[in-house]
């Protein structure tokens, strides 16, 4: 069969084959081609770069079914819609997720036949596709903000044979409640707050799996939640670490550098000193160290500068108010200089959230959990009872 677009017969073959797909789930990924649901311009993720480049099917057949079938993210949307052109935009706004995290969220959804599915989060729509592929078109429902991304992926999924999937245009926070019960929710969008509207919305016993995280970083972690049997409370581990686009209801929006530090500079901040190093506290993208320290510091985000002339600094904005600070990390040196200002010493928080994760013995991701109720949501060590951040 084509792919939708003409050229070359494809299958998910290749994908089905990587070795990341599930037994399980590989009939689905060589049911469905990825390349049947992305467009013909395309921005994937070189892997050579670190960054996004534009891939036109039209110039590069090769190349583009070449990313196509790799584990790479692709972005299919820059700007909301607003970019024009092959460069890419600002603000990368709806992609195609790596395949293996793909199926990876899908084994954690533990979705079968005839089982009703809300999606949170179209995109493309191959996810929904794969969804349609195991429990029937019919019993799928994808909910899509922007109503251009909604009506392609309407497009791609009539042409791929599964225009029994229902794409709502509509803010994923809220779910699609005339659908409701689902015996699954999976939503492919960071969230930070008001899961409780898709629990309220599943069934007893059912299963919600979304990326979940702070504003201290974007690293976000996988949780899967179990309903209640009373319908009043969801709680489960975090599986994975992931690095979805927020949803859109949801994004960091802060004031820029100059709001909070002066044009004068540091001079009149407070003036400390730290023996946290460099290499223990920038573990890495996917860090999870950052993903603790974010729920022990609330209302707080930072940004690493890049090293230059071996002196990197690390800047912390506080989000309810003007608090800020920066540690100044060199190369050579066994201490940092620090320097705070505002109403919260914010280093002071974060690092003594970070020897907290130290002196818990640096927990891993999947130690963690989160519950919610219908008033509250909190993230806990463990077990329910060892609760860390609310």
């Amino acid at each position: 069969m084509t792919d939708g677009y003409g050229g070359r017969p494809d299958s998910g073959r290749p994908l089905a084959e990587a070795g990341f797909v599930p037994a399980d789930w590989a009939p689905a990924f060589a049911a469905v081609p990825r390349t049947a649901f992305l467009p013909g311009l395309m921005w994937p993720h070189d892997a050579a770069s670190g960054r996004a480049v534009a891939v036109d099917r039209a110039v590069d057949p090769e190349a583009w079914h070449r990313y196509a079938d790799a584990d790479v993210p692709i972005v299919t949307q820059w700007d909301d819609g607003a970019h024009t052109g092959t460069a890419p935009g600002t603000v990368f706004t709806s992609s195609s997720s790596m395949p293996s995290v793909v199926a990876s969220m899908l084994t954690d959804l533990d979705v079968r036949p005839g089982r009703r599915v809300l999606e949170i989060g179209t995109g493309t729509g191959w996810n929904a596709a794969l969804l349609a592929h195991r429990a029937g078109a019919g019993n799928v429902v994808s909910v899509e903000v922007d109503p251009v991304v909604a009506e392609s992926a309407r497009q791609a999924l009539r042409r791929a044979g599964y225009g029994g999937v229902r794409v709502v245009t509509g803010d994923g926070l809220l779910g699609h409640p005339p659908g409701a019960p689902y015996d699954r929710v999976i939503a492919t969008c960071g969230v930070r707050s008001g899961l409780f509207t898709w629990v309220r919305q599943t069934a007893p016993g059912g299963v919600v799996v979304a990326p979940w995280g702070t504003y201290y970083t974007y690293t976000e972690a996988t949780v899967r939640l179990v309903v209640a049997g009373d319908g009043g409370s969801a709680s489960g581990h975090f599986t994975r670490p992931v690095a979805f686009m927020r949803l859109r209801a949801q994004r960091l929006v802060r004031p820029g550098h100059s709001a909070y530090v002066p044009a004068r500079g540091t001079g009149d901040a407070e003036r400390s000193t730290t023996t946290v190093t460099e290499a223990e506290f920038l573990t890495g993208d996917l860090d999870v160290a950052g993903f603790a320290i974010g729920l022990r510091v609330p209302h707080c985000t930072h940004v690493p500068d890049r090293k230059q002339a071996g002196r990197r600094p690390v800047w912390f904005y506080g989000l309810t108010d003007r608090s800020w600070a920066v540690v100044v990390f060199r190369d050579g040196q066994d201490t940092a200089i620090v320097h705070q200002s505002g109403k919260r010493r914010l280093w002071d928080e974060v690092s003594a959230a970070f020897r907290w994760w130290q002196d818990q013995g640096r927990p891993g991701f999947r130690r963690f959990g989160l519950t919610v109720t219908a008033d509250r949501q909190a993230v806990w060590l463990d077990e329910p009872s060892n609760v860390v951040s609310r």
